[in-house]
């Protein structure tokens, strides 16, 4: 919780690891508003019975493409105003916020819309103001984050240039208009795609540490353009549906369990293409599971990797130990419309198998992968997405981004194969892909530093500086997303 000094108001943030983005609630002791909140909505109503507040206004900066948003189901259960762009093209009602509009939020506090374009057309910031009209604090959204800012390719590439340049005027707009001690408090750039850079690590930051180390405030526009648009590389892409999801207003979630599947009813959904995903750690995973099974490891890059890879409209059964384990994965999916589960299992795998032979496959380190290739003929498989591999990878290694993996294993050749990422979640999300479409796989579960310390020889590639629509949201009918034009205002 921070105080915003003058204000009189405190602001929670309200954190989404696993999407890499954060929520706000700011309120005077009685009344509240909430800043960008997810799709679960509980959380934010939790906390402000915590706090003893009444949610009088829901603001949304922009219509977010990495997650559903809970603005609607908030605004609806709470009686809230819903305050979104005027110029975003909803099918619901609002109420329609422009650049210069002032919202009273409470006696001593009140808002100020300021637009600031870039992350999208029609991206707004929120000002709050002590009563003297001294601003405190500014909910940048996507637009300026920590040591960075939002990436300018969700509306499509065509439009990444111009967008890059917005957000340069955005941010410039934003440091002119604020006092270097107004908080900073953006929605991405804790992990998230969203992000056009890696952001810093930093918890918090302000205008005037912002204007020393952000890109956007430290280059000239053509040279932060350029190395923004260098920088851009591929996306989930279930992004392609959170836009439009966001358009007609998600409802909450339903968060009750699904039934239990017993092992007959396993085999049936498997058997009709439905994906089973085991929510155990990827070594466990490797030791012993389901035939056929695929392995996504419960944690913060669960919802990301397995919304990529999912094809849209594939019933999920998700496996785990524990009724909680599954119930915390499908809440992290419902954020990003994965909804409800076909059926859930818990316990062990022989438990799911019913006496039939466990699938499994060796997890090995880059010093065993060195000895095995000095040894014997091998495939080294490379699934990190463009830029990872142009930064250094393993000489001879053949390169096959995860998310295009599914399409591309007639590409991959036979025999023995080693299959690496960055520090082991993708490989084994890969390694159970692989083996379920019967291909003799090694998972690496290692830090790719490690590599060359093995005695692997490891190069480097030009960068690739526009990649292609495919390139950045993956193959197939996900990488034709949502017609930009519809998303920019006027339009």
């Amino acid at each position: 919780m921070n105080s915003a000094a003058g204000s009189g108001v405190e602001v929670a943030a309200i954190d989404t690891p696993a999407l890499g983005d954060r929520s706000y609630l700011a309120h005077d002791g009685e009344i509240a508003m909430v800043v960008d909140p997810q799709r679960d909505i509980d959380r934010v109503l939790d906390l402000a019975a915590e706090r003893g507040v009444r949610i009088t206004h829901v603001l949304e900066t922009h219509l977010h493409n990495d997650y559903l948003t809970g603005g609607l189901a908030l605004a609806r259960e709470t009686g809230a105003a819903y305050h979104v762009s005027a110029a975003d093209q909803v099918a619901f009602d609002r109420v329609p916020v422009s650049d210069g509009d002032n919202l009273e939020f409470t006696a001593s506090a009140r808002i100020q819309v300021l637009a600031t374009p870039g992350h999208t057309f029609t991206h707004l910031a929120y000002v709050l103001a002590g009563a003297a009209g001294d601003p405190v604090a500014v909910f940048t959204g996507g637009s300026l984050l920590f040591g960075a800012t939002g990436r300018t390719d969700l509306l499509g590439a065509a439009h990444a240039a111009e967008l890059a340049r917005a957000q340069h005027a955005s941010a410039a707009r934003l440091a002119a208009a604020l006092p270097d001690q107004v908080a900073v408090l953006p929605t991405h750039g804790f992990g998230s795609f969203c992000a056009a850079t890696p952001a810093a690590s930093a918890n918090s930051s302000t205008i005037g540490e912002e204007k020393a180390r952000n890109p956007a405030l430290t280059l000239g526009v053509d040279r932060f353009v350029a190395e923004l648009l260098a920088g851009l590389d591929a996306y989930p892409a279930y992004y392609a549906r959170m836009g439009p999801g966001n358009d007609t207003g998600p409802g909450a979630p339903h968060l009750s369990l699904p039934h239990q599947a017993g092992p007959a009813e396993l085999r049936r959904r498997m058997a009709a293409g439905e994906w089973l995903v085991d929510l155990r750690s990827r070594r466990v995973f490797a030791a012993g599971h389901l035939a056929g099974s695929l392995g996504f490891e419960l944690g913060n890059t669960l919802a990301p990797q397995l919304g990529w890879l999912l094809p849209a409209g594939t019933p999920v059964t998700l496996l785990g130990e524990t009724a909680g384990q599954v119930a915390t994965a499908q809440r992290e999916l419902a954020r990003i419309g994965v909804d409800r589960p076909a059926a859930i299992a818990t316990g062990q795998p022989e438990d799911w198998a019913a006496g039939e032979p466990l699938a499994s496959f060796p997890v090995r380190d880059f010093a065993a992968l060195a000895t095995a290739r000095r040894e014997r003929p091998l495939t080294v498989l490379d699934v990190r997405r463009n830029l990872e591999w142009a930064a250094g990878h393993v000489d001879g290694a053949v390169h096959l981004p995860l998310h295009e993996l599914a399409g591309r294993l007639g590409e991959i050749p036979g025999g023995e194969l080693w299959v690496h990422c960055q520090a082991g979640y993708r490989a084994a999300v890969a390694a159970s892909l692989l083996q379920a479409a019967h291909r003799q796989v090694i998972a690496i579960d290692d830090d790719f530093g490690h590599a060359s310390q093995a005695g692997l020889p490891v190069v480097m590639e030009p960068v690739v500086t526009e990649p292609t629509a495919r390139d950045r949201v993956g193959v197939g009918a996900e990488a034709a997303h949502l017609d930009p034009e519809a998303r920019r205002p006027g339009q």
